[in-house]
């Protein structure tokens, strides 16, 4: 563990412990998310079991707005908030390798335009060198470039939120995954379950008033990236499988994935961004909204870019388009494992713990 998280988390945790401590005695949220099940079962609040909970928490905010003691009771819980910032200081503490996660934290909008304009630049070099032949995509960019250019960008976030994980499971502890565990988390990530509440819907965009569009924009997130990372597969299999190359016919799987897939991710990252406007940033990490605005902005851009080339497709506009797309599907892979990307592959694993 660093100096600095040595500095910061006793701070958080103690902090955290003390509004644990007083929910844990009202438990009036018991039903409410995976959070308080797993909050009342813990022998203490030590470092290890407030990140776990931490990561736990989809900062619904419905405990917050059903709370008797938020400020301006002499308690001031703020169970949103400092969860929100002990998961903070957990990805921060534990991603690999750190020192481009701090410039992301601190001018997260100005490194991701800087990053997706740079790399857009590089591909439009890459297009006006003579690629030597090829068909479709690839008479613009060839074929070796673009392999040269996105496998190492396609594994190294793996390896990086692969080591971030483990450093953190060695952290909070668990010891082997049982299978039980594992069918449990991926249920509830996948219908989002916890983003329900306590049954009426989450509280973040309207105060006293439950909605359910925070769990549907996040539902439309999730399974539009899982088609559009199918379709990419299915896009892969037809040019190594059968020497078919891009762009792809209407009818083909690549298409019937990815067009669905891309309407569904920009609809749902436009209302997460919607959602994130509206909400209150004092039940959350203020200093880190750039950053989270703009991964759901860069991922509104993968999509819309994609759709657009899709639709340019046979015209002069499809090889600038191509840049375009490249260039933010390239700085999303870049900055993954610094973004809130890397929130799902924690939750999923705090979902897991044995103890939850």
């Amino acid at each position: 563990m660093s100096d600095d998280m040595r500095d910061e988390m006793p701070e958080t945790a103690g902090e955290a412990r003390r509004q644990m401590e007083i929910c844990n005695a009202c438990r009036y949220c018991e039903g409410y998310c995976a959070v308080f099940p797993a909050m009342f079962a813990a022998d203490g609040f030590s470092p290890d079991v407030v990140s776990r909970l931490a990561n736990l928490c989809h900062n619904c905010r419905g405990c917050y707005y059903s709370c008797q003691y938020t400020a301006p009771h002499e308690f001031a819980v703020n169970l949103p908030a400092i969860l929100a910032e002990a998961r903070h200081e957990s990805w921060k503490e534990f991603v690999w390798p750190r020192r481009f996660a701090l410039s992301f934290e601190r001018a997260g909008v100005v490194t991701a335009a800087t990053l997706t304009a740079a790399f857009i630049f590089f591909f439009w070099l890459a297009a006006v060198i003579p690629s030597g032949g090829g068909e479709g995509f690839y008479a613009v960019i060839s074929h070796g470039v673009m392999v040269m250019i996105f496998v190492p960008a396609f594994l190294f976030p793996l390896v990086a939120i692969g080591v971030s994980l483990v450093r953190w499971r060695r952290f909070v502890g668990g010891g082997r995954l049982r299978r039980s565990d594992i069918r449990r988390a991926f249920r509830d990530a996948a219908t989002m379950r916890n983003l329900g509440g306590g049954g009426d819907g989450c509280n973040f965009e309207d105060g006293d008033g439950f909605s359910q569009w925070r769990r549907v924009w996040h539902q439309l997130t999730l399974w539009g990236f899982l088609l559009c990372f199918a379709s990419t597969c299915a896009g892969s299999a037809m040019r190594y499988g059968f020497g078919l190359e891009a762009p792809y016919a209407w009818y083909t799987p690549p298409k019937l994935l990815g067009v669905p897939g891309g309407v569904l991710l920009c609809f749902g990252t436009a209302g997460l961004a919607w959602l994130k406007v509206r909400a209150d940033p004092a039940l959350g990490v203020a200093r880190i909204w750039g950053g989270e605005m703009a991964f759901i902005l860069l991922l509104f851009g993968v999509s819309a870019t994609g759709l657009a080339l899709y639709g340019a497709t046979g015209t002069v506009f499809a090889d600038w388009l191509l840049c375009v797309h490249l260039g933010f599907v390239l700085s999303f892979f870049v900055m993954m494992p610094y973004s809130k990307m890397v929130h799902g592959f924690y939750r999923l694993a705090a979902l897991a713990h044995p103890k939850n």
